[in-house]
Formats: structure tokens, C-alpha cells, sequence
């Protein structure tokens, strides 16, 4: 099949595909003599495997290391529990330093008139660099991430 379809039966775009494939998560699609990607069903069920565990937040790194477990049949099921139990770490760490700061944010709120002035504590706030001022930036262990594009 060619990408669009093996987009449509794995609910991953095109562009994620090739990119999958550039950054070694699927191994490079075989080519028709026009020289088109052409995918079988194990790439679809391989693409759709990464579909899930993105859906589940792992990164690349970690779904590359699930791909190794998914396709060693001497893994240990242990090995993967672990990796499981390590992201949800990572996941629960993460909501609290958004709990963090939706509480900073609220606080800010509390403190805007929210009226027709100009003067606005939140932007103060956000403006304030110089030394000794309090930071309202993420809480330490925060990640920044960018919006996922599946």
C-alpha cells in the first residue's frame, strides 16, 4: 500500500511516517519501481503500535526501547513493566508541576482587577526580571513541551 493508505489504516499522517522513518522507528519503506513508498501490513501494525504508545505519551526514545521489547520474543515481561511504571512517574511528576503552576496562574488571577484599566499584575508579574523578583516560571522538574503531531 502506498503512504496515504498505510496513513489511513494506522491513523498516522504521512509526514509522521516519513518522519518515523528518518528518525529509525520504522525501518525504510520499500520501493515501488516509480520509486513511491510502499508499506505492508507489518509496517501498519508497527505504525500503529507507535500510534499508541504516543497516545500514551512515551517519547521516541522510549517507544524505540518498547519496539526493541515488542520485538524480542526472549524479553522479560519484568523489563517492560518497568518501563511502564517509570512513565507513569514521569507523568505524574509532570501533572503536579501543572498543578503548580495552574495554582501560580490562579494566584495571578486573583490579583487582575480585570477591568477597563491598563495596569495589569499579571503582565507586571510576567515583565518582572530583575534580580531578587520571584520567578513565575515552571516549577523545577517542569518540562516544556512542544505541541505533539501525530
Amino acid at each position: 500500500m502506498n503512504i496515504g493508505e498505510a496513513s489511513k489504516a494506522s491513523s498516522v499522517s504521512a509526514k509522521m511516517i516519513r518522519y518515523y522513518e528518518q528518525i529509525g522507528l520504522i525501518p525504510p519503506a520499500d520501493r515501488t519501481g516509480a520509486g513511491y513508498r510502499a508499506y505492508s501490513q507489518a509496517d501498519v501494525h508497527r505504525l500503529r503500535f507507535i500510534r499508541r504508545a504516543r497516545d500514551l505519551g512515551f517519547s521516541v526514545a522510549e517507544i524505540t526501547d518498547l519496539l526493541g521489547l515488542w520485538n524480542d520474543t526472549s524479553r522479560h515481561s519484568a523489563d517492560v513493566k518497568r518501563l511502564a511504571e517509570q512513565h507513569i512517574d514521569d507523568l505524574e511528576q509532570r501533572i503536579e508541576n501543572m498543578r503548580q503552576m495552574a495554582d501560580t496562574l490562579k494566584s495571578l488571577i486573583s490579583c487582575c482587577a480585570g477591568d477597563d484599566r491598563p495596569e495589569c499584575p499579571i503582565l507586571q508579574r510576567l515583565g518582572e526580571g530583575e534580580e531578587g523578583a520571584a520567578p513565575v516560571a515552571a516549577p523545577a522538574g517542569a518540562v516544556r513541551r512542544r505541541a505533539r503531531r501525530t
